[in-house]
């Protein structure tokens, strides 16, 4: 493999597991900003959430994963002023 083959292999990739959907609301910087912040703590859930499921990971540790990326979560909102 070439390098412009395995860096499109890892674009796609990423493209794959962290998708982004389009922002259709009001268009400000902070909404914006928050809107990715709100998408990424969906995804981190979903895959902690899965973990646990399939017994990867302990319900008190999914538990506590997620109340740290909810906590970052607010603190965003809190820093963006929304």
């Amino acid at each position: 493999m070439n390098m412009s083959h395995d860096k499109d292999f890892l674009i796609t990739l990423h493209e794959f597991l962290y998708p982004i959907n389009r922002y259709y609301g009001q268009f400000k910087p902070e909404y914006i900003t928050f809107n990715a912040n709100l998408q990424e703590f969906s995804q981190r859930v979903n895959y902690i959430c899965n973990l646990q499921t399939n017994g990867k990971l302990s319900p008190e540790d999914a538990y506590t994963q997620i109340q740290r990326l909810w906590k970052q979560l607010k603190l965003s909102k809190k820093q963006l002023n929304l």
